[in-house]
């Protein structure tokens, strides 16, 4: 079984455009925030993994997009992320944006773990609370 994450978030003014609709970088903030709180609700301490003796951290290597929709300001969305593989250092993320039933992105992520600025195999343990193998 792999993990996965709901997280609400009101679109703002400052998320959108001069038209109203949600700027396409802000989704990219949303989706940074679903994968934050992923790992947090899995009992990892972000800050602790950061500032720790292994001191590691997540960036992303790749990520595909699609908008299908637009969001707009006032919207109440939901960015649900599903951990679905790992490799070595790497992990596959899907992540979609809803409002209510209706999707209006989906992105498929890959995110590298990195330590000393090398990629690191991820922890075993966090693995684990993944639900995640090689």
């Amino acid at each position: 079984m792999t993990a996965s994450h709901s997280l609400p978030v009101r679109v703002y003014y400052e998320d959108t455009d001069f038209s109203g609709v949600v700027y396409h970088a802000s989704y990219l903030r949303f989706m940074e925030r679903g994968r934050t709180e992923l790992i947090r609700a899995l009992g990892v301490d972000q800050r602790e993994l950061f500032d720790g003796a292994t001191a590691l951290g997540f960036a992303v290597r790749t990520m595909t997009i699609e908008f299908l929709r637009p969001a707009v300001m006032d919207d109440l969305l939901t960015v649900e992320t599903r951990s679905v593989a790992a490799r070595g250092a790497t992990m596959d993320v899907e992540q979609r944006v809803l409002r209510g039933e209706e999707v209006l992105v989906t992105a498929k992520v890959k995110v590298a773990c990195v330590g000393g600025g090398r990629a690191r195999r991820i922890p075993d343990g966090l693995r684990q609370r993944l639900g995640i193998a090689d």
